[in-house]
Parts: structure tokens; sequence; C-alpha cells
């Protein structure tokens, strides 16, 4: 229903006289910011998830050469003990020669020494294969340790946002059903408002009503000041015909003078910082229905607040591995 009042709003502000094409273009440009500002949101969440991918094949890859060394290690621990036997029988053979023969003592002498030099290079390569196998260790510790800090991270911002989103359901429970809903996806939490509950028809004036739910919104935003806060505005594909209020252009102008509306009231509350504000017209080009037909319009008439969590910390710890 929110979209169907925002769709209405731009409709009507499409109808009125037409802005300088100076103002149409600071307009398009701010947009066109505010798109790329949207794409560089989805990229870093697309970056996150194919880092997380990246390091669950990094923590499968260390296991798998882990236990390649351990492998590896047992070969030259049989090696050696293998050698070592060979070592003892020729130190058995050493004592019956050495009654018999200084030839055969000499001979085996020699043989003890070959062995007790192998020997020696075996356990040196086995100590070697034994620090490899401690930093492989320590590396895939480490590597699973940044891992699962970082899980913990991104299910703590979950969490988060699952409350933000309960707390949000709370305080605005007696708009539900007049035209707004919240809800709770891909990490972010949506708050919708239908033009009806905001907006009276051709203007970008928010009514009684509307504030309120825009204030009770405000008060649960003020208690999250980690949380980035898009408002975007949106309308029905009907061209703006005549003169709305003080005129507006097009369905561009008209959403971005309504969802710049919201941001003013949001404004008012001293606990929001206006830095996680960001005001959006998307005109008609996002509808949720078809607008063929006239449920289809009006539910394309509304404003989105869309809350998503900072992501700062995330992006260190990315850096950090």
């Amino acid at each position: 229903m929110i979209r169907k009042m925002i769709l209405a709003a731009v409709v009507l502000s499409l109808t009125t006289s037409c802005v300088s094409k100076k103002i149409y273009q600071d307009l398009e440009s701010k947009y066109a910011n505010l798109k790329k500002e949207r794409n560089a949101l989805a990229d870093e969440n697309e970056d996150l998830k194919s880092n997380n991918n990246k390091l669950d094949l990094e923590k499968t890859a260390l296991q798998s050469e882990l236990d390649k060394v351990k492998a590896e290690r047992d070969k030259l621990a049989s090696d050696y003990a293998a050698t070592k036997k060979n070592l003892d029988n020729l130190k058995s053979s050493y004592s019956a020669l050495e009654k018999n023969s200084n030839d055969a003592l000499e001979s085996n002498m020699k043989k003890n020494r070959e062995l007790l030099a192998e020997l020696e290079a075996k356990e040196k390569a086995l100590n070697a294969e034994q620090e490899r196998l401690d930093k492989l260790k320590s590396d895939l510790e480490a590597s699973s340790n940044r891992l699962a800090e970082l899980e913990k991270m991104m299910a703590e911002k979950e969490a988060a946002m699952a409350k933000l989103k309960e707390s949000l359901s709370k305080a605005l429970n007696a708009f539900e059903g007049k035209g707004l809903t919240v809800e709770h996806r891909n990490g972010k939490v949506y708050v919708s408002m239908e033009n009806k509950l905001l907006f009276e028809s051709g203007s970008w004036t928010v009514g009684t009503e509307g504030r309120r739910a825009v204030k009770a919104l405000g008060e649960v935003l003020a208690q999250n000041p980690d949380i980035s806060v898009l408002i975007e505005g949106h309308t029905d594909n009907d061209k703006i015909l005549g003169t709305i209020g003080g005129g507006v252009e097009n369905n561009w102008d008209l959403s971005t003078k309504r969802a710049t509306a919201i941001v003013n009231i949001l404004s008012e509350n001293k606990g929001i910082d206006k830095k996680n504000l960001t005001a959006a017209g998307r005109g008609e080009y996002a509808p949720l229905a078809s607008n063929e037909t006239v449920d289809g319009k009006a539910k394309n008439r509304r404003i989105e607040i869309i809350l998503t969590p900072k992501l700062d910390e995330i992006s260190k710890l990315m850096n950090e591995i």
C-alpha cells in the first residue's frame, strides 16, 4: 500500500510543471550516485560471501596438506624404525664377528657407520617434517580462528537485524494493516509504507498518521546507531500532468521529494545520526506489481526504508586474512 501511495504521489508529481534542466540533471546525478552506492553494497555483500567460501576452501586445502604431511611423517617414522632394527641386527652381528676376525670386524664397523649416518639423516628428515607439520597446524588453527570469528560476526549482524525487525514490528504494530509492512530478508530489514498511509494524492507532505508512523520508526533507529538507512521513493508509471504543489517535473522528481520528506522527519530525532540517512528517488523503475491494474499501481506507489548493518568490522577482518 505504501508503494501505491508513493506511486500515486509520483504520478501526481509528474503531472506538475517542469523544473529547470539543471535541477533535473542534478536529480539524475544523485540517482546515479545512489545506484552506485547500492551496487557497491551488493558487491561488498557478494565479496564477503566469496571470501567466506574462499576461507572454507583454504581450510580444506590446509587440512588435506596436513593429512599428507602426517602420512609422510609416519612413513619416515616407519623407515626410521626399520633402519634402527637393521642397526641393532648389525650390532649383534658385529659382536659375533668381532670374536672371529679383525677383517670381519672392520667390515661390520664400516656398515655400522653407514647405518648410523643413514639413521641420523632419517632423524633430521623426520624432525624437519615434524616442524613443517607443526607450522601447518598453526596456520590451519589461525585460519580456522579467523573464519570462526568472521562467521560469528556475520551471525551477530544477522541476529541484530532480526532483533531490529522485532523491535520495528512492535513499535509499528498499530500501523500494520494500514499500508505498512516490516520484513527481514537477505541480512536487511525492509519497512514498506504505502502512499495511503503517508501522502495525500498529488502531495509530498506527510500526513498526520504517516508522520506518527515515521516518528515511531525513528525512535527505534535512534537506539540502533550502527544501521545505515536508505529511504527510497517509488511511483507507478502514470505520467505527471498539470501542476502538483510547488511543481514536479516527473516521477523521478516526485519520488525523490517524498523520500526526502521522510528523511526530514527522521532527522528531527536528535538520536539519529544524519550521516546514516540516504534519500533516493527511484521513480517508476522498481515496481512490485504490474502497472496494468489499479491494485498493481497502488502497490507500486510506496516508500521503502531499507536498513542495512554497517560492515566496517567485517571488512577490516577480511583485510587481515
